[in-house]
C-alpha cells in the first residue's frame, strides 16, 4: 500500500501504508511494524511526534484539502 497522510480536523496526521519516520539525525524511529500511526500537530503530546489525544479541546483546524499555487521557480 502507498503512503497516505490524512490531515484530520481538530487532530492528528494520520499516515498510513508503506513509511518510515526518521528524527532530525536520520535515526529511524522503531515502529514496531506498524502500518499506521498518528503525528501531533498541536504540540501538546507528551508522546512526539506521536499523537496522545492531547489536543482534544485545545486545538481547532477544519481539514479541507485545496490547491497550492504553483511553486517560485
Amino acid at each position: 500500500m502507498p503512503t497516505k497522510l490524512t490531515v484530520l480536523s481538530n487532530g492528528s496526521l494520520r499516515v498510513e501504508g508503506d513509511f518510515e519516520i526518521v528524527d532530525a539525525q536520520g535515526t529511524a524511529y522503531g515502529l514496531a511494524g506498524r502500518e499506521r500511526v498518528t503525528l501531533c500537530r498541536c504540540g501538546l503530546s507528551k508522546n512526539k511526534p506521536f499523537c496522545d489525544g492531547s489536543h482534544k479541546g485545545h486545538f481547532e483546524h477544519n481539514a479541507e484539502a485545496f490547491d497550492l499555487p504553483a511553486p517560485k521557480v
